[in-house]
């Protein structure tokens, strides 16, 4: 286990750049409220008057803030957290004021308002209620269709991600990401209310609901299966099995057929609901990021979106005829036949960046897809869209659709519209817009943005609000073909092995690992050659995406914004966040001399900013040895060592890596060597 090749931190699509863990800032107190502190002295600058930044210590101090920690803010008998979305002052709402059953914030005097970045909206069965998912501030909020106003405003768990009502409209299903739970809400006389809430396990995220209201499927990203509740008697009933990732999912009309993207496995699987079996499975070579799914009104399909990543070296003539990363539409047949359709979305010198949702209107005429990294809606006449199914699509957009604006359209919304809802009209669309805190309204005769509506937020902009922007831009890549966000999905993983040229190297490719907690494990990139983080950022930027180089300022943003990254809980400790039994034992393990894990994997992350040579390089490195790891995180990967070789940490501790292959003194048992697969799923 020691002198290991998984790496540091891979600068792959975008910058390997300082991030440091917000979870490790706030240590179990932080709940998404951040407030600036007293500023640390400064590092000295670089020649580009942007500090060389080497650890957690300057990073903060360049940023000269830090974590508030809920204790921070006041509680009184009888009060919760919540935000009063018509104000942007702080006021205390005390037990007593309001005795109504709901929840309510109050807020320290002089904290700010918090953004609210709405990854996923809900519109109501009778188009009346409209309700978001707000994943920085943690809350949902409630819109009237009719005034096209916020009434309303409730906290929800930590980090909110898919939202839906029941078919009846009685229930609002939301599942909170980083709490575990899927949580059920109500509207009643205007006003959010909280109903229950249902413990799900780690990481849920897309839900799919039957159409009689009466369960709900929800993926669980982690956990590589999902669970089927009954919301009537609010419990998981059964578990489902499925391929890596499992984030977002869609029913056939009649509930017999689960369609299941596995963005870790770059596959669709679609299951039989009865028996919980899996149908068929239909790859997507090289697929990755894994968007949103709909079913066709009439369950012939199941539509999602996707990237697919090409093996070939980042230039520029790669880049621009789509052989590096490209954006795709799929669909699945979900009526038995086992085989996928796609079609492109990139035009030649204006591609399509990270498409996340889509919606099909209620008449099957319109087909509209949100592209988060290009800021813009994607609009298709759905009949005149050209899917080819025997060997995909081509690269580039179909010539039909490229100049044809009745077939193919693009409306440029701004900000990153991520969630999308058709009204009942089937012209009207809701977009929830991420970065401007706001829900527009498109109409698609016109093409035009009507109205939005702000759903609270900062009057000015953060450093790390800015440097978030730049991190989701497509447009600063060159021809705008990918963001920062389509290799580190939210500051992870898109669980690919890449060629980014970062390195010097051609075609050897690397695993893209998270950028949390990359502050803390100098040196930078697999083999250590990069010991300055905003040279390694600048690098990042004009070679792996081909664009132009960062300004000072924008050096700043991007760190400031990845400051604020924070690790997921990890599901494999106990409740109270301790060992496991196996975990302990596992950890007895790696400390001992038998295995040496930590000759290499020492400190608090689990590295020792060493270069090793550890047997597993290949003819194309022309360096020798690989920047030892840190192993935290390791229950989230589905691709270790630096190559991606290996698709479990089994096949690492028991084969290409065993202790007794590297510096330990033997073998490890199979007890030995499973506990310590236990304890490293634990770090």
């Amino acid at each position: 286990m020691s002198r290991h090749p998984v790496k540091t931190a891979i600068l792959a699509g975008m910058l390997a750049i300082a991030a440091v863990s917000v979870s490790t800032l706030a240590e179990g107190g932080f709940r998404g409220f951040w407030a600036p502190l007293s500023t640390a002295s400064r590092p000295a600058a670089a020649s580009d008057g942007v500090p060389e930044l080497h650890g957690q210590s300057d990073i903060l101090a360049s940023l000269g803030t830090q974590s508030h920690a809920q204790n921070d803010v006041e509680r009184q008998p009888g009060t919760a957290i919540v935000e009063i979305p018509e104000a942007n002052s702080v006021r205390q709402i005390r037990s007593g004021d309001r005795d109504d059953g709901r929840l309510y914030i109050s807020k320290k005097s002089g904290t700010k308002t918090l953004d609210r970045s709405p990854v996923d909206l809900a519109l109501s069965p009778d188009g009346r209620w409209l309700v978001t998912a707000n994943q920085i501030a943690n809350t949902i909020s409630l819109v009237d269709t009719l005034s096209h106003e916020l009434v309303d405003e409730l906290p929800c768990g930590d980090y909110p991600v898919d939202i839906a009502f029941t078919p009846d409209g009685n229930k609002i299903l939301l599942t909170t990401q980083w709490k575990g739970e899927l949580q059920l809400f109500e509207v009643r006389e205007g006003k959010l209310f909280l109903k229950g809430e249902i413990s799900i396990g780690f990481d849920p995220a897309g839900i799919a609901v039957t159409s009689d209201g009466k369960r709900a499927y929800v993926g669980q990203v982690a956990n590589a299966e999902v669970a089927e509740v009954d919301l009537e008697q609010l419990s998981v009933v059964r578990r489902i099995s499925t391929g890596q990732w499992p984030k977002y999912l869609t029913l056939s009309p009649d509930d017999s057929r689960l369609a299941v993207g596995n963005g870790g496995d770059s596959d669709v699987s679609v299951i039989d609901t009865v028996s919980g079996e899996t149908l068929y499975e239909e790859p997507l070579a090289n697929g990755t990021n894994l968007g949103q799914m709909k079913t066709s009104a009439d369950g012939e399909y199941a539509y999602f979106t996707w990237m697919v990543y090409r093996t070939n070296p980042i230039t520029i003539g790669n880049i621009r005829r789509g052989w590096v990363l490209a954006s795709r539409i799929g669909r699945v047949r979900l009526d038995g036949a086992s085989y996928r359709e796609a079609i492109s979305l990139d035009v030649p010198g204006r591609a399509v960046a990270d498409p996340h949702d889509l919606v099909i209107s209620d008449d099957q005429e319109w087909l509209v897809a949100s592209a988060s990294g290009t800021h813009e809606l994607l609009i298709y006449k759905l009949s005149e869209m050209p899917f080819v199914a025997e060997g995909g699509p081509g690269d580039l957009i179909d010539r039909k659709l490229q100049n044809n604006r009745e077939l193919f359209d693009r409306l440029d919304v701004g900000g990153r519209p991520m969630g999308l809802r058709m009204a009942n009209d089937n012209n009207t669309l809701y977009v929830a817009n991420y970065l401007r805190n706001s829900v527009q309204l498109v109409d698609l005769k016109t093409r035009t943005v009507m109205r939005e509506i702000d759903l609270g937020g900062p009057e000015e902009k953060t450093l790390a609000r800015k440097g978030m922007e730049i991190f989701y831009d497509g447009q600063r890549s060159l021809d705008q073909w990918y963001s920062c966000h389509s290799c580190h999905q939210e500051g992870g993983t898109n669980a690919r092995p890449m060629d980014t040229w970062n390195d010097g190297t051609e075609m050897s490719l690397k695993t893209v690992l998270p950028l949390h907690d990359v502050t803390q494990t100098f040196p930078w990139t697999w083999h250590g050659w990069q010991r300055n983080l905003t040279d390694a950022m600048e690098k990042s930027i004009t070679s792996t995406m081909q664009g132009e180089p960062p300004s000072a300022q924008d050096k700043q943003a991007l760190i400031a914004h990845l400051a604020t990254l924070r690790s997921p809980p990890n599901p494999f400790r106990t409740a109270d966040g301790g060992l496991t039994e196996a975990a302990r034992r596992g950890k007895t393990v790696f400390f001992s001399t038998k295995a040496a894990c930590a000759d290499c994997h020492n400190g608090p992350r689990f590295t020792d900013g060493q270069i090793h040579d550890v047997g597993l390089g290949s003819e194309q490195d022309v360096y020798d040895g690989y920047n030892t790891p840190s192993l935290v995180g390791s229950y989230r990967k589905v691709r270790f060592l630096h190559s991606g070789r290996a698709r479990d940490l089994q096949r690492v501790i028991n084969d290409l890596h065993s202790p007794g292959r590297v510096n330990g003194q033997g073998e490890l048992s199979k007890q030995e060597a499973a506990d310590l697969i236990e304890y490293l799923k634990s770090l």
